[in-house]
């Protein structure tokens, strides 16, 4: 699924639209940072609440084009500034963690 695909579902605000044909393949959720770079698929999704700029770090290292925030959190202006940057997708959406996880599961990402 592409992102420009995602970032329409999500019904939320980008903040940041990187490379919006980028192939999302896989879903992550988790807000601990070093769980997030040890389990993370590459050209994975990433839901999380975390809004400081080493979000932005751990989704470069492990090539994730698309970081999620949930329950309506906005990002600080270096998040903004790094995932435009490095062409991250960044998006707030008013969904839960888990609401925003089970819609991209039912999206046919994978887990």
């Amino acid at each position: 699924m592409k992102v420009k695909d995602l970032a329409n579902a999500l019904m939320g605000t980008v903040y940041s639209q990187g490379n919006q044909n980028a192939e999302v393949l896989n879903g992550i959720v988790g807000d601990l940072l070093s769980h997030v770079m040890g389990t993370a698929p590459e050209s994975a999704a990433w839901v999380t609440i975390q809004t400081h700029v080493n979000v932005a770090a751990v989704a470069v290292l492990k090539e994730m084009p698309m970081i999620i925030l949930a329950c309506g959190r906005e990002p600080s202006p270096d998040l903004v500034d790094r995932c435009g940057k490095e062409g991250i997708c960044l998006v707030s959406t008013p969904l839960s963690a888990f609401g925003a996880c089970s819609l991209l599961g039912s999206l046919g990402l994978k887990g």
